[in-house]
């Protein structure tokens, strides 16, 4: 995942220095990439060519200013899409390192060498804006750039992943949507949120981990194997989201800016409304981002209205960051979201057919959940020094009526807090790189009950080194480990210390230079205990001999094609779940442990005509647990029934009118492999569409209009809970639904 890191005040002189390798890096095998450039301002160019292909970019801010750059469309090498941008420029560029790349104009270039001075010695760049490339490399890898959250303006986590088979998100409600990769729960991977390790596992009938997409400039996802430095308990893989930063939004040259955008939902009367203003002052930059979402509840294809979804969202970004001229950044930020309205009696359900007679159909709940991040980096590493520190506060919670019919009803509270951070070092090396350090978490769980509080508490330390090296031409490799150490505190106070460790190994072979790629790997994952849901903590838990540690083993391997912008990529994988944890109330729960297996295929093809693009994905996921289908009550924190998915998505870009238009679809087989005595889980085929205008004459204003659902189809996502039990209605996605939303920049 690129991420651009802005030096100091954009078009200010300040000196930094650029110690240049052997240009024998230039001229190593070129991999292709896919690359999809409009004609637009070339600084914006060079942040999404970084985002397409992993470079690191630096570049004069003074150098860019208002340079316009050409369309770059098709499979080609980074250098080959570098030399097409700036081919009528007058600017050069130069590789520094195997994926790093300095750009000058002609006049810079030649000031910076002295009279009689040798070309290859330092050179002097002015104040500069570098794109840097994710440290992750998994071969079975989903990244949802800024690009892709721009192009499909996404509302909830549903449609950020609506491209993405393997991954499938249930509930039609945002409180209460669970992210689900390769059919395992996202409490089984390592979630951050800007570096930071999520740890929300506070109620089974609400999200584990809530975040506006209105807010997000990537996410990354590595399905089953993840390297060592994605973070303890990646049993299934990692998600990392990142937020938007003011370098995000600025455009070249200028160091104030801000964006207003309105939408309206036409099937729930839902309007939304975002502000955001940044802007960037003598090394300082800061960003400011609100979104408010609030409407009625919404129909459903066969004309129900589902009482309990109504939006009441809340959600904030703030963002301060320091660059000294030496290189040093220093940045802290704080993401803040609320929601707050009546939602089902069991949030991510509709209802059930024989309710108790204390519960009401809706009642009240509230969820606060907040991300604090301090982190520093050097924007100017050199040789072995390129060091990054986290430090970190999240904290979910969650607020309810317990028995709200009852005689004396009371409020039920939930709270996770997560204190947490890492750091690290990459040592650049000629082959490579290898990241090394350590980090470590401190949860705790805690249930404010008035007859029953309880909490649990983990700790962790973590030491990892994970290398990234191509050592020999058409072959990169990336191998790691970590070794752990967790304290673990039950309901009653017992205590119990564990260790483990962890390793992995993936690579990349170019069987057919240009054309096709093998790839293939491997991990084994130690976990630890985790923590068990706050809502159904009980103080008598009896933990016998204490709880085990969970581990996981994964295995991946695949194909990749590419040809003249048509790409073809099919993947197998497993993932093995051992001693996984589901504590139930009940006395004799506290240790459930139970395995799980996910295991299936992805095959997907795409083409890219640069004005637009097609895909076309397909997954089969099969999903045990302890060698049964899995149900989504047993599996509640651990997997779902996933079967067959398939999704479409394509655009184009008229550029003589500003106008662009496209659509996706997911397709949805019956899915049969389920318990005996069980209804199979219904198929769907759900279509959505958007037409999208920016003036020429006015490019900072963009008109959207959306129909989701076009065909009004009556279903529930496949991922959504307690579809495949008879006494349980689940929560239906919302019926045919007309959007319209317009943005502007200033």
């Amino acid at each position: 995942m690129a991420k651009l890191l802005i030096g100091t005040t954009l078009g200010a002189s300040s000196a930094i220095f650029v110690a240049p390798q052997s240009q024998a890096h230039a001229q190593a095998a070129p991999r292709l990439h896919t690359i999809n450039l409009p004609a637009q301002p070339l600084g914006r160019s060079l942040r999404q060519l970084a985002e397409q292909t992993n470079l690191q970019i630096a570049f004069a801010t003074s150098d860019i200013g208002n340079a316009l750059a050409p369309a770059v469309t098709g499979t080609i090498s980074s250098e080959q899409a570098l030399a097409r941008l700036l081919a009528e420029s007058g600017i050069t560029y130069r590789f520094t390192g195997p994926n790093t790349v300095s750009i000058q104009s002609a006049a810079t270039a030649a000031s910076a060498v002295p009279s009689g001075a040798s070309p290859t010695g330092p050179h002097v760049l002015a104040t500069i804006e570098v794109t840097a490339q994710r440290a992750s490399d998994s071969v079975n890898h989903v990244e949802i750039t800024a690009q892709d959250l721009e192009r499909w303006r996404p509302a909830d986590l549903q449609e950020v992943f609506a491209d993405e088979p393997k991954i499938s998100v249930g509930s039609s409600v945002p409180m209460s949507q669970k992210v689900y990769v390769q059919g395992i729960e996202e409490t089984n991977l390592a979630v951050t949120v800007d570096g930071a390790r999520q740890n929300n596992k506070v109620f089974h009938h609400n999200a584990t981990n809530l975040i506006d997409p209105a807010l997000l400039k990537a996410v990354s996802v590595d399905a089953g194997v993840a390297p060592a430095d994605a973070g303890p308990g990646a049993l299934g893989g990692a998600i990392e989201y990142e937020t938007k930063d003011a370098r995000d939004l600025l455009d070249p040259g200028k160091s104030f800016g801000g964006l207003v955008t309105g939408t309206f939902d036409f099937n729930s009367n839902t309007h939304t409304t975002g502000l955001s203003l940044y802007g960037v002052q003598d090394g300082f930059e800061y960003l400011a981002y609100l979104n408010f979402s609030e409407g009625d509840n919404y129909t459903a294809g066969n004309g129900q209205v589902m009482d309990g979804t109504s939006a009441n969202l809340l959600s904030g970004l703030g963002k301060i960051a320091y660059q000294a001229e030496n290189g040093n950044r220093f940045e802290l930020s704080h993401e803040q979201l609320r929601d707050d309205a009546p939602r089902p009696f069991r949030a991510n359900m509709g209802s059930i057919t024989n309710p108790k007679p204390w519960e009401p159909l809706i009642r009240d709940y509230t969820l606060d959940r907040s991300n604090t991040v301090f982190t520093y980096t050097d924007t100017s590493p050199e040789g072995w020094w390129d060091p990054k520190i986290v430090i970190a506060y999240t904290r979910s919670k969650v607020e309810t009526l317990v028995f709200p019919k009852a005689a004396s009803p009371y409020p039920g509270i939930g709270t996770t807090e997560s204190f947490n951070g890492k750091a690290e070092n990459r040592f650049a090396l000629d082959m490579g790189s290898i990241t090394a350090g350590f980090d470590f978490y401190k949860d705790d769980a805690a249930l404010d009950d008035k007859y029953e509080p309880a909490t649990e508490h983990a700790s962790n330390v973590g030491l990892f080194a994970q290398a990234r090296i191509e050592p020999w031409e058409r072959t990169r490799l990336s191998f790691g480990a970590r070794g752990d150490n967790q304290w673990f505190e039950g309901t009653t106070g017992q205590k119990w210390t564990n260790a483990g460790v962890s390793g992995n190994a993936s690579g990349e072979y170019d069987l057919v230079p240009d054309f096709l790629t093998a790839k293939a790997g491997y991990s084994h994952v130690w976990a630890g205990v985790p923590l068990g849901e706050n809502f159904i903590f009980n103080p008598n838990w009896n933990y016998g001999a204490g709880p085990k540690a969970v581990t996981a083993d994964n295995a991946t391997a695949g194909l990749v094609a590419t040809y003249q912008g048509f790409s073809l990529e099919g993947n197998i994988f497993r993932t093995d779940i051992y001693n996984a944890r589901t504590a139930r109330y009940a006395l004799a729960k506290a240790i459930e442990v139970h395995d799980v297996r996910s295991q299936g295929f992805e095959i997907g093809g795409s083409y890219d005509w640069g004005a637009g693009s097609f895909s076309v994905k397909y997954a089969d996921i099969d999903v045990t647990i302890d060698g049964k289908p899995a149900d989504s009550d047993i599996g509640t924190y651990l997997a779902t029934p996933v079967g067959q998915i398939i999704t479409l998505a394509a655009t184009h870009r008229f550029d003589d009118w500003g106008v662009t238009v496209g659509g996706d679809v997911e397709i949805a087989l019956q899915y049969d492999k389920v318990a005996a005595g069980t209804p199979p889980l219904k198929g769907y085929e759900v279509v959505n569409a958007f037409v999208e205008y920016q003036p020429q004459s006015n490019p900072d204003l963009t008109f959207r209009g959306e129909v989701r659902n076009l065909f009004d189809e009556t279903y529930a996502n496949r991922a959504t809970y307690g579809q495949e039990f008879v006494n349980v209605k689940p929560l239906l996605e919302p019926g045919r639904s007309f959007r319209l939303s317009a943005t502007a920049k200033f």
